[in-house]
């Protein structure tokens, strides 16, 4: 039976070009990254395309809807004109005062007038043919001529009266001719049938502005799909220059253990090791410099541009999907931001880079102030964050170490209680040291849970809940350590959780 899902050949010439490649990585490496570059170009070329013919289907919905709306509205004017017409022929000394009705007349079967609310108002000759409704054009008015028993009722009036400007502008209203034409002469036109009349209202489709607005958000798009594949590519350079460097070096090494006693041998072991380590800890530190700046910048420009696109600053951006996709964009950049910061802020405090300097800080009022900072998210989720009990005393702590801390459980405590629920923050003195518990509402750990508690990267989902990178208790946790202080918790599966963060306390002065 064959190990694998191609035939020995096949797998054969996969494993030597495989080699090849390894073998030719300043070759390689160039073609990779051009066949990326290319597939993020196709891509954002089909979704351009595809993008364009999405913001001229939506021009067209939305003139279908204008033109359904407009053919309602007149439909009920319309139906309101012949109402009146029909009141005055049963009642002559009826009194009328229809906003844009200006005659009517009543006619018998013979064809004789035998009323006309206005005598010295022109009037047209009622049609020769009439079913039961008709409308047509009058000088500048238009007329409206129903049968009503054996007579027939003419009502003039005056077309604008039929619908506001808003639906009227850039539309037609007409059967055999236009009663309202307000559109330019061959413009494409929406349709909707007048309901309860011989006529269709017809706005004109006009995607100029909508395409316009696609037009300028173009160079924006293609920097926010072709940037990853730019910054992907110069990433590889650099880690391929560091891993041929690592290669000659290592293949320098086992030349020499090839060649030397068994002494030289160990002493080469050592020193390889002794490089490894060195190498390591340089490599750390040259990802979080790269990292640093590589992704936070382009997250930065992301988070930015969207957010000129909401707000308009440049004036109205068009359609409104393009708010509801800056607005989308924003909130993802900001979340990758915000767990880029975490696993960055994590590596500094491993390597020891986090500077602590600890001084008299008063526990209650950080507290108070960092519940305040968190009262919009809670409200925001509908939860109640509420300062308890507030004993006011100094800790011997670091105040933004101490604050990163406080907020990621604070953050942590707002994330997992559900809508409706309730954070408690409590600030007391006990035996010598500061203590601040942070009570939530959420489902509390389970059994597994909490062997696993405080590790980095370790997340605890829960339905409803967006959780982050899982590091927020690792950081609280390894910053309230190097403070000299204890992080512990109390939880119960379906009852919530409560941290107790605990630091030395500091005598006042006198």
């Amino acid at each position: 039976m064959a190990s694998g899902v191609f035939s020995p050949p096949m797998n054969l010439a996969v494993a030597g070009t495989a080699r090849w490649m390894t073998r030719h990585l300043r070759l390689t490496v160039p073609i990779l990254i051009v066949l990326i570059c290319g597939s993020f170009a196709a891509a954002a070329l089909l979704q351009i395309r595809q993008s364009r013919a999405q913001t001229v289907a939506e021009a067209a919905l939305f003139e279908s809807r204008r033109a359904a709306d407009l053919a309602a509205v007149s439909g009920a004017a319309l139906d309101r004109f012949a109402e009146a017409g029909e009141l005055y022929a049963g009642d002559p000394a009826a009194p009328l005062t229809l906003p844009g009705l200006i005659n009517i007349a009543v006619y018998d079967s013979s064809g004789a007038n035998t009323a006309t609310l206005h005598p010295d108002s022109a009037m047209p000759l009622p049609p020769q043919r009439l079913a039961r409704r008709a409308v047509f054009r009058f000088g500048p008015e238009a007329t409206l001529a129903i049968r009503s028993g054996t007579k027939m009722i003419l009502v003039l009036f005056d077309p604008a009266s039929l619908a506001p400007q808003s639906l009227r502008a850039r539309a037609v209203i007409g059967g055999g001719s236009a009663i309202l034409d307000d559109a330019p002469p061959g413009a494409e036109l929406a349709r909707a049938a007048v309901p309860g009349w011989p006529l269709t209202a017809g706005t004109q489709i006009d995607s100029k502005p909508a395409l316009d607005a696609w037009a300028g958000a173009l160079p924006l798009y293609l920097f926010i799909v072709l940037g990853p594949a730019i910054v992907g590519g110069w990433l590889a350079a650099l880690f391929v220059g560091n891993f041929e460097g690592k290669q000659k070096a290592a293949k320098a090494i086992r030349s020499l253990k090839a060649t030397r006693p068994a002494e030289a041998k160990l002493l080469v072991r050592l020193a390889e090791a002794e490089r490894a380590a060195v190498e390591g800890l340089r490599a750390k530190s040259e990802f979080i410099a790269h990292m640093s700046h590589e992704l936070r910048t382009p997250l930065n420009a992301v988070i930015g541009f969207s957010e000129v696109i909401e707000k308009g600053l440049y004036g109205p951006t068009g359609h409104p999907k393009y708010a509801e996709y800056a607005r989308d964009i924003a909130e993802a950049g900001r979340g990758l931001h915000d767990r880029i910061s975490d696993i960055l802020e994590f590596a500094n405090i491993e390597a020891g880079h986090y500077p602590i300097a600890l001084a008299a800080v008063e526990l209650s009022e950080l507290a108070a102030l960092l519940t305040s900072e968190h009262q919009g998210r809670a409200f925001s989720r509908r939860i109640i964050l509420q300062t308890g009990f507030a004993e006011p005393g100094l800790v011997r702590a670091d105040a933004l170490a101490l604050r990163r801390a406080l907020s990621h459980l604070m953050d942590n405590a707002i994330t997992y209680t559900g809508a409706g629920g309730r954070v408690l923050v409590e600030v007391r003195a006990e035996d010598g040291c500061g203590l601040v518990r942070i009570t939530d509402g959420g489902g509390g750990f389970s059994g597994a849970e909490r062997r696993t508690a405080g590790r980095a990267f370790q997340r605890f989902d829960r339905p409803g809940c967006v959780t982050g990178a899982g590091l927020g208790l690792a950081i609280a946790s390894e910053l309230t350590r190097r403070m000299g202080g204890a992080l512990r918790y109390r939880t119960a599966e379906g009852r919530g959780t409560t941290m107790e963060l605990r630091l030395p306390g500091q005598l006042r002065e006198n």
